[in-house]
């Protein structure tokens, strides 16, 4: 019995198929070009157990225990209850059937945290009783597929656990916070281990603006001709008597003030500057000085995730999430290497490739004699994986791409395509030229940059932050000039300056600012962005992020209450701690012990029982703008239905899309006042026999055709917001009414039977 057994068994092995399962489908469809008939490949489509979403994915069986909400038993080392999703259940019964039919399993999903955990979940539901092997390749490409299976390993299980504390520290965070900020200030309200910090940065750089005081300063600016030429060349001036003007950098930007008010600068003022610009603009300019200075200019390095991040939103507008998603695709269908990664480093294979591209495309002058190697200066960086550039031993150039392949992925792929060739290619070189001209007492500068060998700017140059770092790297050419030549004025203008706020963040900025305190992973900003803008703690104008005065409030609370849970050196810690679990040098219950309960001083549980009843609703939900002239408190209050205005019983609505910055003490004061006045009556709608109103709320200007006294009991008075092209100031009841009557009836449609 047991031989016929062992032979049926044989006999079933011999017959079957080797099952590969990676993440997507698309993955799934490109490993299958690589591997014969002898292969099954399927896909997970993403994690397939987590924690309970909500109480109908908890089983009946936990229901009535108290930790079964938090999908964590925390009395039980915290042990964690996974679940399979309803929307997963059918996929996996579909799973277990073709791993029962099997004949060796090969767990193909990436190579990071992630990857190895939805690797270790897979095995915990399908239960295989076939040989497992645990296949990583950082690209999808022939090479790599048979490299893999030729070297299979086991499950990372410090990987596992490293995912499984984040995973579950997320969630004592976002489920043990989150209650706090409905209850104190509205519901609906998350927070987040990473997201949290987020938007405590955005939030510290509008308090930035805000506190900001501008400061006026004016220059001259001259336009200057040498002999023998026919373009003119621009100048600034920078010293009068051998003394400095001031510009924006020597301001406060808190006071408005001079920093160093001793220093010996000049602060020309109008009056002064047009003086001196009529008297000078008569008299010709003398060469002071001359001075040419070679530079030199390295290439960037390759790709990490935030880098390309950062620069798809600087050069192609992208957001971060359309980067990666285009990334993902990309990576997917073996065009470039796996997109979450850290570190900078190539591989040989791809220096090899890149050493030889260069040398046929663009010549033996622009390769260097040795390979670059870069190393990673980012915090907490993991060096597991490459760089980000295209796949294989042998770069297929953008426009080879295959015509299916959609306008972002194309966009996104030419950029690490020629991010990873120039960042093997040798420097540019130049020179930089300081001009310096003299009328009388005064000394204008112009400077130039000259490139003489582009190097990597052949194949790409790195875009900058703003626009004065584009202008100062942009190639200026100055005149043929010696010390004591003339030159002719041509022109001087004067003109008035204004020192700027701090620029708002940007995505590109914000993930750049994350990265640099080691706060989060750059593989999860892009998700980060899209929560702190879809939970409205932050809206976009043009590209720069604003936060909402609700983030204001829940920073405030979290700052007042809970400032570790927000300290961004403690956040960035928690990363280094979770890379210590995955290195296996520290132990996944010490820590969450340690995060919950506390070591030395009181952790996650003890802090909030404290705070439950030290927090003052009201507190951490005003904002002082200042006081009236009566020295009543003016503030900014976040209510339940949105943030209005309040100085002592007056309430005012604030309009939805007012940026904090941007809502001075004056400008409440003068909401204050109109609201005061209450609701403007235009007059009596003659066929309803009701007054007609414009009113503003949190949506703007609106007329509202009754009120309470004027309509029966329980009839709710009609709304209509104004039309574009109106001022509540000036509108008349006709446009109250007919804006009140749309949509009108412009005619009647005709059945067949009205036309026979």
């Amino acid at each position: 019995m047991a031989t016929k057994k062992k032979k049926k068994a044989a006999a079933k092995t011999k017959n079957s198929k080797a099952l590969v399962i990676v993440e997507s489908p698309a993955k799934a469809r490109t490993i299958s070009r690589f591997l014969g008939s002898d292969y099954i490949i399927e896909a997970s489509v993403g994690h397939v157990r987590d924690l309970p979403a909500n109480a109908a994915e908890v089983p009946a069986k936990y229901k009535k225990e108290k930790w079964s909400r938090l999908g964590i038993n925390i009395e039980e080392d915290f042990s964690p209850l996974y679940v399979v999703p309803k929307d997963k259940r059918e996929h996996m019964r579909h799973l277990k059937a073709l791993v029962k039919e099997a004949s060796v399993l090969y767990l193909a999903t990436d190579e990071d945290r992630e990857g190895e955990s939805i690797s270790w979940h897979l095995l915990q539901e399908l239960k295989p009783k076939v040989d497992i092997r645990r296949l990583v390749f950082h690209e999808i490409t022939k090479k790599a597929i048979e490299e893999a299976l030729a070297s299979p390993r086991e499950i990372d299980t410090n990987l596992v656990e490293a995912q499984e504390t984040r995973r579950l520290v997320d969630r004592l965070y976002g489920y043990e916070v989150s209650p706090l900020l409905w209850k104190k200030i509205k519901p609906r309200l998350s927070a987040g281990r990473v997201q949290s910090v987020a938007v405590k940065l955005v939030v510290e750089r509008e308090k930035d603006r805000i506190k900001f005081k501008p400061a006026n300063y004016w220059g001259i600016k001259g336009s200057f001709l040498a002999k023998g030429t026919e373009t003119p060349f621009d100048a600034n001036l920078i010293t009068l008597d051998g003394k400095r003007l001031a510009i924006g950098k020597d301001f406060d930007p808190d006071t408005g003030e001079l920093k160093d008010p001793d220093k010996k600068l000049v602060h020309l003022e109008q009056a002064a500057a047009q003086t001196l610009q009529e008297r000078l603009e008569t008299q010709d300019a003398k060469v002071l000085r001359l001075e040419k200075k070679p530079y030199t200019q390295k290439p960037a390095p390759p790709f990490t995730t935030s880098t390309l991040q950062q620069e798809a939103g600087r050069k192609l507008r992208f957001t971060a999430k359309r980067a990666m998603q285009a990334a993902q695709r990309l990576y997917e269908n073996g065009f470039i290497t796996y997109m979450r990664t850290d570190s900078t480093t190539l591989s040989g294979e791809a220096i090899t490739a890149s050493r030889s591209l260069i040398k046929d495309s663009y010549g033996d002058e622009n390769l260097p004699d040795e390979p670059r190697i870069y190393a990673t200066k980012v915090k907490n960086a993991q060096e597991a994986h490459e760089a980000i550039r295209p796949a294989g031993a042998t770069f297929k150039h953008p426009n080879e791409l295959a015509a299916a392949t959609g306008p972002d992925e194309k966009r996104i792929y030419e950029l690490i395509w020629q991010r990873t060739v120039a960042s093997q290619m040798m420097d540019a070189r130049g020179h930089r030229t300081v001009l310096g001209l003299g009328i009388d007492e005064a000394e204008f500068q112009a400077t130039g940059k000259t490139v003489e060998f582009p190097g990597f700017r052949l194949a790409y140059v790195e875009t900058a932050e703003d626009s004065e770092a584009a202008l100062a790297d942009a190639e200026r050419l100055l005149p043929n000039v010696e010390e004591g030549d003339e030159v002719k004025t041509k022109d001087l203008e004067a003109s008035e300056h204004t020192t700027q706020p701090p620029a708002r963040l940007t995505e590109a900025s914000l993930i750049k600012e994350m990265e640099a305190r080691g706060i989060g992973r750059p593989s999860t900003y892009a998700s980060i962005i899209d929560t702190i803008l879809a939970r409205d703690y932050v809206y976009k104008k043009s590209t720069a992020l604003v936060p909402t005065f609700t983030a204001f409030a829940v920073t405030n609370l979290l700052e007042s209450h809970l400032a570790f849970l927000v300290d961004y050196e403690f956040t960035a810690k928690m990363e280094s701690d979770l890379d210590e679990i995955s290195n296996g040098k520290r132990d996944r219950l010490s820590y969450l012990k340690e995060f919950f309960h506390g070591n030395g001083n009181p952790g996650l549980d003890a802090t909030l029982r404290k705070v439950q009843d030290e927090i003052d609703p009201r507190v951490v939900c005003g904002i002082p703008l200042g006081k009236n002239e009566d020295g009543t408190l003016v503030e900014i209050r976040v209510g339940r239905w949105g943030p209005f205005l309040s100085c002592g019983d007056l309430r005012v609505s604030i309009l939805d899309g007012t940026a904090p910055d941007e809502l001075t003490l004056e400008m409440a004061l003068d909401l204050l006042e109109k609201g005061a006045q209450g609701p403007k009556s235009l007059g009596v709608d003659p066929d309803f026999g009701v007054p007609v109103f414009v009113k503003t709320g949190r949506f703007g200007p609106y007329f509202q055709r009754g009120d309470a006294e004027s309509l029966p009991e329980g009839e709710k008075p009609k709304m209509a917001s104004l039309l574009k092209d109106m001022d509540p100031e000036t509108v008349t009841l006709d446009q109250g009414i007919a804006t009140l009557n749309l949509p009108r009836e412009l005619g009647v449609q005709m059945t067949k039977k009205t036309e026979e």
